[in-house]
């Protein structure tokens, strides 16, 4: 049953989210302000429809990695920017579990929100404990997971603990969201698909691009892995990014994608800088004849050219990492050029799905989040779903 039909009234909600949000160091007094928000702006709609039904909510997350309980990374420190998001008070428990947590969240009515000290102030968290789940358990009527970006993990508040609501449990919004995405690319996608992987290393992709020779027409391959590609068939790179322990699978991967009919499109030309530095001496070079004392930091105007091509004529389109160094201003344009030919596809009535930390943090730069058919908050989680794997989060809400 989807989240929204649900009937929460009169129910305790007991929710994981993804509060694990940046701070800043800490006042004279202890204090600590988040500095970015977007997290917890992300789990308001799940929040608010309980509350909307007449529920309650009890929130629960991690903060961090704290080694036991560690002031400088409590919860307590989100209160004013949760209760502001929420524009409601927001209760505290001092721990999640035990004494401390049931005095408050017992005593939660309809309309009130509660929010439990870091779980990871217990070990018992990351290594999946069962008691420890049963404990925070106690805690609400009804599970919900709306962390997809800790989804990947088997931990007790993601995974164990829904084994104490064998029937009332269900994805939040946000994780709805995620899960539909990830099917409409991966599972039954329209086609032509397009997959573009950029970043730095083949080996931190290797195993999302195997996955995904069952799955695409085409593959675009850019980032710095690139010159790990074309130097695996006989190209000179220069002082370019390589790993040159992964020809034989890069070949191996190209060898595969011929036979299953896939066209990859690496890039054909280079924007090199003199050095890695945003200030570097520019030139653009084939990116098999990049002489030395030059690096690849973007593609060139004719890679982008022919990438943007490819895409407009895709109907599903799955972008995992930037072209080059879009951190840069002087070699992002390969990147930003990519996401304004998947905004101009999307609009033409291609499904975009944006997954990763980089593609993300490129396409909020560039202004055309809300332009795309969806933008994952899940990094790892993520990357974890593009190679395949089941991710804990998922099937434990998914157990019947």
């Amino acid at each position: 049953m989807a989240f929204a039909d649900h009937d929460f009234n009169g129910v305790r909600a007991l929710m994981r989210v993804d509060f694990n949000v940046p701070l800043a160091e800490p006042a004279e007094d202890g204090s600590r302000l988040v500095t970015d928000d977007t997290r917890i702006r992300a789990a308001l709609p799940t929040i608010q429809h309980v509350l909307d039904g007449g529920g309650s909510v009890v929130l629960m997350s991690h903060l961090g990695r704290p080694k036991g309980a560690d002031e400088a990374l409590s919860l307590r420190h989100i209160l004013p920017t949760l209760e502001a998001c929420l524009g409601r008070p927001v209760k505290f428990a001092a721990d999640c579990v035990g004494d401390d947590a049931l005095e408050v969240t017992q005593s939660l009515v309809a309309g009130e929100v509660a929010l439990l000290e870091n779980l990871r102030f217990h070990a018992e968290e990351k290594a999946g404990d069962e008691f420890f789940a049963g404990q925070l358990a106690e805690n609400g009527d009804f599970y919900v997971n709306d962390a997809f970006g800790t989804a990947h993990r088997a931990h007790a508040s993601t995974a164990i603990i829904a084994r104490f609501f064998p029937e009332d449990k269900a994805f939040g919004l946000l994780m709805e969201g995620e899960v539909k995405a990830l099917e409409q690319v991966l599972g039954s996608p329209e086609q032509p698909v397009v997959a573009v992987i950029g970043g730095a290393k083949v080996s931190s992709k290797l195993a999302v691009l195997k996955n995904l020779l069952d799955r695409v027409d085409k593959l675009i391959i850019g980032g710095g892995m690139a010159y790990t590609f074309v130097q695996a068939k006989g190209g000179s790179i220069g002082n370019s990014l390589v790993e040159s322990e992964m020809h034989g699978e890069a070949l191996a991967l190209l060898a595969a994608a011929e036979a299953k009919g896939i066209e990859v499109l690496l890039p054909s030309d280079t924007l090199c800088g003199d050095r890695f530095d945003a200030e570097a001496e520019q030139a653009v070079h084939p990116t098999a004849e990049i002489p030395n004392g030059w690096e690849g930091m973007d593609i060139g105007p004719e890679s982008r050219k022919s990438f943007a091509e490819a895409l407009l004529k895709c109907r599903t389109i799955l972008w995992n990492g930037p072209m080059g160094v879009f951190e840069f201003d002087r070699f992002a344009l390969g990147t930003n050029e990519i996401a304004e030919a998947i905004v101009k596809a999307t609009a033409s009535g291609a499904y975009s799905l944006i997954g990763g930390g980089d593609s993300v943090a490129a396409i909020n730069k560039a202004g055309l989040a809300d332009r795309v058919s969806y933008v994952s908050t899940g990094g790892g989680a993520m990357l974890e779903s593009l190679e395949g794997r089941t991710l804990p989060g998922i099937a434990a809400i998914l157990a019947r």
